[in-house]
């Protein structure tokens, strides 16, 4: 039997199974696709949206370019990639999963990058914004905000290492535009580089506006549309006993590392789900909390499959591979929970141990994240408001292009 035949019957198979078992179990089903929906609607979407509608505008205005230029002298000699690259990554810090997968996608589309220095670049822009760390994580599920700290830096510091080693992907194929080779060289270059960038571009205002906010709509409607996939397949595989399963044989692996088998079932839903993953480790009883810390870090980098099965729709409408990116994400959980187990004295238990004696350090106080604190209840609390304007902004837009049309 073929491959591809044995591929297909596989797939086959797993859809029906997956629809048998929504209609076994249609009322949990609804519940995790609730769950799924109201993450979305209250807080993925409200949180992207501006970021992606931003950068579509700054791709169009040619200032991604002007960027890129001054900081090729960076990026290049650290990950091999041009100086755009410094735009997806900050972009991508900032905004979370998986601004750095459609930036990434959308320079390839314009050509800024060739096909290995985006996979290098999709590689370590992904990550988990600190909106979400320090509010939903270590705040919400914790109750700790002192966690937030060495969750961040465990998970930034696990970025910049991937991004480093990732720069060797590909050999030594270096290829460095015409283009490039003037770039760092002052800021009247990089001046003359967005001012060329934006007539190249050519479209009015109101045009790339409209293109802005309509590109950045679809792709949160197909982010929204995994995210309740996910969360109702997790839910499915937990009722079916497929996670208890593949837990017995985590439990085995934590076990060999001196940490807690109560934690295989949380860290089993959290390569599928992120968000679930990370509430169920908080939740485990008789466990130390640095392992528990160390699980959580690692999901947080490895981002679940619904991430991952994000960033392969987007990167599906380039010539990207995504097997670097899922590669990538491996090495990141090892190396995040690495670094926590590094940083968890110096950063955490001394600093932690110098607050009973009435010295808090600046960095866990309260004030100094409390705008970070502030974002997250910000969003959960206007979120749906921001949804719902934008949905039907994007119709109104839709509505009248296609009305332009005819």
């Amino acid at each position: 039997m073929k491959f591809s035949m044995l591929k297909t019957i596989v797939l086959a198979i797993l859809a029906t199974s997956l629809t048998a078992s929504l209609m076994i179990y249609p009322k949990e089903s609804f519940e995790a696709s609730l769950r799924g929906l109201t993450m979305w609607w209250e807080v993925v979407f409200p949180s992207l949206l501006p970021f992606f509608i931003v950068s579509e505008l700054l791709i169009g205005f040619g200032v991604v370019t002007f960027i890129g230029t001054l900081l090729n002298p960076f990026m290049r000699p650290v990950f091999r990639v041009p100086g755009v690259g410094g735009f997806v990554w900050a972009m991508g810090l900032a905004s979370g999963f998986p601004a750095g997968a459609k930036l990434t996608a959308r320079l390839r589309q314009e050509k800024q990058l060739t096909r290995l220095e985006a996979e290098r670049l999709v590689s370590f822009t992904n990550a988990s914004n600190p909106l979400f760390i320090f509010g939903a994580v270590a705040v919400g599920f914790f109750h700790n905000p002192a966690l937030g700290v060495i969750l961040a830096l465990a998970h930034y510091i696990g970025n910049f290492c991937v991004g480093f080693i990732m720069r060797f992907h590909g050999g030594k194929e270096i290829l460095v535009k015409e283009e490039e080779k003037n770039q760092g060289k002052g800021l009247k270059h990089a001046l003359n580089s967005l001012h060329r960038e934006r007539l190249k571009d050519g479209r009015p205002i109101g045009k790339l506006l409209g293109d802005a906010v309509q590109s950045s709509i679809n792709t949160l409607l197909m982010i929204g549309g995994f995210i309740i996939l996910f969360s109702v397949l997790n839910k499915l595989l937990s009722l079916i006993g497929v996670i208890t399963v593949l837990s017995s044989f985590t439990s085995i692996f934590l076990t060999f590392l001196s940490i807690s088998s109560e934690l295989s079932i949380p860290l089993i839903s959290g390569l599928f789900e992120i968000t679930l993953g990370s509430q169920m480790t908080s939740e485990a009883e008789n466990v130390l909390l640095l392992q528990q810390v160390i699980i959580v870090s690692f999901i947080l980098a490895f981002s679940g499959f619904s991430v991952q099965a994000q960033v392969a729709s987007i990167l599906a409408d380039t010539d990207i591979r995504f097997k670097p990116y899922f590669i990538a994400r491996i090495m990141h959980g090892f190396i995040a929970s690495l670094v926590v187990i590094i940083l968890w004295k110096p950063f955490y238990v001394n600093q932690v141990g110098a607050s009973s004696d009435g010295t808090i350090p600046v960095f866990l106080q309260e004030q100094t994240w409390s705008w970070l604190l502030t974002g997250w209840n910000g969003i959960v609390q206007f979120g749906s408001m921001i949804t719902v304007f934008s949905l039907v902004l994007y119709i109104i837009i839709r509505s009248k292009r296609a009305l332009a049309v005819k």
